[in-house]
């Protein structure tokens, strides 16, 4: 995909909208669900904490060991299971950064393979490597992990790293690795349209937004997702 060829609603249909923020409300998950619908977005992206979440006419999101990772797969695999139990049908995990940047990447497929078996396809796996923390071998590994794993996707960012969040270079750098094979959702930090439109001609398949309005809109937010 090119900027000439990616219009409004197909833009849209690109879209996870995203309400992780600690002190979201109900109402504020309601008014995003409704604003999803609006806009045409693929999916509502939302805490567990929120499910679930009947008002949707949207596909739900639920993150998985989120934001740190640092949970055990046991936890990430229940957690997810119950989100699903909830209604979400896709689940985005955060895998343990620790053990990337040790290279111990068989322990990271194994987590990714947990939480897989606890949400068995249909249910679309996305696995979050905060890659803006990794080293380019470091990405390499945590992808091939994912696809062996079985995932569906992997995704650059939580939005919540120090580090950062989406880059050009990481989602080329993904997109090449699993070679079409799985999905690439580029989030953090994706605040206008041309970085959407970017992120999109390096090989993002799904792209992770909390300002959706001003985005499609042509209006740049100054924070968030």
């Amino acid at each position: 995909m090119t900027e000439n060829t990616v219009d409004g609603p197909e833009l849209a249909g690109l879209i996870d909208h995203t309400l992780l923020t600690p002190e979201a409300t109900r109402q504020d998950v309601l008014a995003a669900a409704a604003e999803a619908a609006a806009l045409g977005t693929y999916s509502l992206c939302v805490s567990p904490a929120m499910l679930p979440l009947p008002e949707s006419t949207v596909p739900v999101v639920a993150v998985c060991g989120f934001p740190s990772g640092k949970h055990s797969a046991a936890i990430k695999a229940t957690e997810a299971a119950e989100a699903v139990a909830n209604g979400a049908s896709e689940i985005d995990m955060v895998i343990n950064l620790g053990l990337a940047t040790a290279g111990d990447f068989a322990s990271v497929e194994a987590e990714i393979a947990a939480v897989r078996a606890a949400v068995p396809a249909p249910r679309v796996l996305k696995v979050i490597i905060e890659s803006a923390a990794l080293s380019d071998a470091q990405v390499i590994g945590c992808c091939e992990a994912s696809e062996r794993a079985g995932a569906d996707f992997v995704k650059t960012s939580t939005g919540f790293h120090p580090a950062g969040g989406a880059s050009i270079h990481a989602v080329e750098l993904m997109a090449k690795t699993v070679g079409g094979r799985l999905g690439v959702k580029a989030s953090g930090g994706i605040r206008d349209r041309e970085t959407a439109l970017a992120m999109i001609a390096a090989g993002a398949t799904r792209l992770g937004v909390s300002g959706s309005r001003n985005l499609l809109q042509g209006t740049a937010a100054t924070s968030g997702y």
